[in-house]
């Protein structure tokens, strides 16, 4: 990485929490300058204004959250109720560091970037979009092997578990109250269970 390219990911990684807990919106240039120990000068030397870093910002938050999900989809997990099972516990088991950062990044940007920054609410469409297809594709490859009910539809399935998961979040965060998302992810194991896998016939 060049200077410049090592300065504009010292400001993104110094400021993706600044960003996410306290608004893309919210976050001043001062607020910037603080995190990071940079000059104003610096800041827009190597962005062209805040919305710029809030864009970057934004994309770093969200990639660490969908590199992590996507690993616990990964192949290690021999079969696809496994590799759901292990989508599932991944929140089970990170929601504190979740919300010690403000909760979860696309949800916090979806709601300031409806209708007051358009940029960023493509970003977090782009974002579900993605989160939907990975889940819907390994539902779609268990229904090849024969392990995932061949009547279902893996999309639907997908929205459903991202519908689920950000409403636990939201309930929880805002509530103080984990069980809220527990909860969610409770009937998101029952609906594996009961509705997706295969049973032997």
């Amino acid at each position: 990485m060049s200077k410049a390219e090592k300065t504009k990911q010292f400001i993104i990684e110094k400021t993706a929490s600044l960003f996410n807990t306290k608004g893309y919106m919210s976050t001043s240039l001062s607020d910037i300058t603080e995190a990071t120990g940079l000059t104003k000068g610096s800041i827009y030397g190597n962005f062209g204004n805040k919305d710029e870093v809030a864009l970057e910002v934004y994309k770093y938050n969200s990639g660490l959250l969908s590199k992590n999900m996507a690993r616990s989809l990964g192949d290690e997990f021999p079969t696809t109720i496994d590799k759901l099972n292990a989508f599932v516990s991944f929140y089970r088991k990170n929601w504190k560091v979740v919300f010690e950062n403000g909760g979860c990044p696309l949800m916090n940007a979806a709601t300031e970037a409806d209708d007051t920054f358009p940029c960023l609410k493509k970003q977090v469409i782009q974002s579900f979009e993605g989160w939907i297809k990975k889940i819907a594709n390994v539902i779609s490859d268990g229904q090849k092997i024969g392990e995932i009910h061949p009547d279902i539809d893996a999309h639907k399935y997908g929205s459903l578990f991202i519908m689920l998961i950000e409403g636990g979040i939201l309930l929880a965060k805002t509530t103080e109250d984990e069980n809220y998302l527990h909860l969610a992810l409770d009937r998101i194991l029952f609906t594996i269970d009961k509705e997706l896998k295969l049973l032997p016939s």
